[in-house]
């Protein structure tokens, strides 16, 4: 369960009666567009149908029936959201808008880079100020995925910028390959990877393009510096970073 502090209230007027639940915001959002593929107990704030949530009154169990079909609060919470409207004060919607603004800003930085600068990331304060030159406002009722593509036009002519993968094959020297290689492998998609007869391993992995920076920092941390990573820019052709 959430906080109460997390959730907002849903609402439904049916019947001439009123019923809300507390619930997780961008929960509540997808459920309503049917996207939503958690537990329903992960994102609610109480297993309970209100009248009026604020003060903690219940509506009357034969109100549930007639108008549900059932008194179990964890099968009518679903049909109070999507059905209803999802009440935001100014406050949460702020925090909403604001948390979502982060959010974008790491997904592009995480995946995008400056084709001008032989494709480095770039850092997310120079998303976060380009998209601010921009004009460029968060939707706080729209799921991040769906606002990268219209950030990334606004975007396009403050900075040169693209979304791209990167393929890096890193090599992890005997005494830090045992432990290190878990954690190399799972950063990106593997395409290949091989034991040497001297005990390191070789690991070849794709991954997206804003994101390569962290894993140099990653190959060093495992490694205690003595790791190595190549871009592989061609087929068969590696650049040693």
């Amino acid at each position: 369960m959430i906080s109460l502090d997390e959730a907002v209230t849903a609402r439904l007027e049916s019947h001439g009666e009123r019923f809300e639940v507390l619930v997780d915001p961008d929960a509540a959002l997808a459920i309503k567009r049917g996207e939503f593929e958690g537990e329903l107990e992960d994102v609610i704030a109480a297993r309970d149908v209100f009248e009026n949530a604020s003060r903690g009154d219940r509506p009357a169990e034969e109100d549930l029936e007639e108008v549900f079909g059932t008194t179990d609060p964890m099968e009518i919470i679903p049909e109070v959201i999507k059905d209803g409207e999802i009440q935001i004060t100014a406050e949460q919607r702020e925090e909403m808008q604001e948390r979502k603004r982060k959010q974008l800003i790491n997904t592009i930085a995480r995946n995008a880079v400056n084709p001008q600068m032989d494709n480095a990331p770039h850092p997310p304060e120079r998303i976060e100020s380009a998209l601010e030159q921009a004009g460029f406002t968060v939707d706080p009722m729209e799921p991040v995925e769906s606002q990268v593509d219209d950030a990334l036009d606004a975007l396009r002519p403050v900075i040169p910028i693209r979304f791209e993968e990167v393929t890096v094959a890193v090599n992890l020297p005997a005494e830090h390959a045992g432990s290190g290689q878990a954690q190399i492998r799972e950063f990106g998609e593997l395409e290949r990877e091989e034991w040497q007869s001297d005990g390191s391993w070789v690991g070849v992995l794709t991954f997206p393009a804003g994101m390569r920076n962290e894993l140099y920092d990653l190959v060093a941390e495992v490694t205690s510096g003595e790791g190595e990573t190549r871009v592989i820019k061609e087929k068969d052709e590696l650049s040693t970073r």
